[in-house]
């Protein structure tokens, strides 16, 4: 089966721990066309395997994955870069004639494919620092009224006292001479169509939990802790953003006397069990038409089934994929 005509792109979504990973790994199996694009925050870093929960490195030569290992853990990466990276990568691999199936439990990376952020011109730090000077002068109903009288569309849609907003909406008028909402109206209009429909998988909370904490006890046993030393030793500071990373912070304050193994280990499991229900939330209020699969309730077989059933009649639901 090849997917070159519908563009038909799978999203796999859920929160950490509950399952998505070995279920799109055995749907790969059977079905050699796909290549899985990774949504996830953290498996983008070298070197940072065990505690982004990777699969291993004989599971990443056997199926195609993307958006893993690309960058080291000192490199600067946002949601926009991500946009753009995994953007190309969906359309060559439609190019190919192959399936991509974007997975993971990022919600912000997911949601920008769906509904990709407008990245715009870089900043103006000396205009940044005019605007910021009038707003301690005349208030921020100053730089507001004059946005609104800039870009009314865009004033529309910013509180008065969004500071941050507003100064961006004016700076990309200086810097473009185009209103913000005009070049994201024209940004949009670039869109590529394609068929996609997303499917989430749930657990029942105290599962979910009880699955969560085995899989931090199985992160400590498989060298975790290890994993950070060698970090610490290639020169990887703990101030980094992803050395800050859900388990990587409580390891890296065991390291320095902070917590005991004990403390660091039941402490990532309740900020894991915490991420896990903020997951939960942003997919339910930030992402429209999740198909929601409780794995309690239906076994791995019928998901499989379910999945592929899917990727061979895949639903004429018209999605766009924004690429800017």
């Amino acid at each position: 089966m090849t997917n070159s005509k519908d563009n038909n792109l799978l999203i796999l979504l859920g929160p950490t721990g509950v399952g998505k990973t070995d279920i799109s790994i055995k749907l790969a199996k059977k079905m050699p066309d796909i290549e899985i694009i990774s949504a996830d925050s953290m498996q983008i870093y070298r070197y940072m395997n065990i505690g982004t929960a990777k699969p291993n490195i004989n599971i990443l030569n056997d199926i195609k994955h993307h958006m893993i290992d690309i960058v080291d853990p000192s490199d600067n990466f946002d949601v926009i870069k991500y946009s753009e990276l995994a953007a190309k990568i969906i359309l060559d691999v439609f190019k190919r004639g192959k399936i991509p199936i974007l997975a993971g439990g990022s919600g912000l990376y997911i949601s920008s494919i769906i509904n990709p952020l407008f990245a715009g011109p870089a900043k103006d730090s000396e205009y940044r620092k005019i605007l910021e000077e009038e707003a301690k002068i005349h208030g921020n109903k100053y730089l507001y009224d004059k946005l609104s009288k800039i870009d009314p569309v865009s004033a529309s849609k910013i509180k008065p006292n969004d500071l941050r907003r507003i100064i961006r909406a004016l700076e990309v008028y200086k810097s473009t001479g185009k209103t913000i909402s005009y070049l994201q109206k024209k940004a949009s209009t670039k869109n590529t169509i394609f068929n996609y429909q997303i499917i989430g998988f749930k657990r029942d909370r105290e599962n979910l939990y009880q699955r969560i904490n085995l899989r931090v006890d199985k992160m400590i046993k498989h060298g975790f802790i290890e994993e950070v030393k060698t970090l610490r030793k290639m020169g990887y500071k703990e101030d980094l953003n992803s050395m800050q990373g859900l388990g990587y912070k409580q390891i890296n304050k065991h390291l320095n006397g902070v917590y005991t193994n004990e403390e660091a280990t039941n402490l990532i499991k309740i900020e894991t069990r915490h991420y896990a229900k903020r997951q939960m939330t942003w997919f339910k209020n930030k992402i429209e038409n999740i198909e929601w699969i409780d794995l309690d309730k239906i076994n791995e077989n019928e998901v499989i089934s379910k999945i592929e059933n899917i990727l061979k009649y895949f639903p004429k639901k018209e999605g766009f994929l924004k690429f800017m």
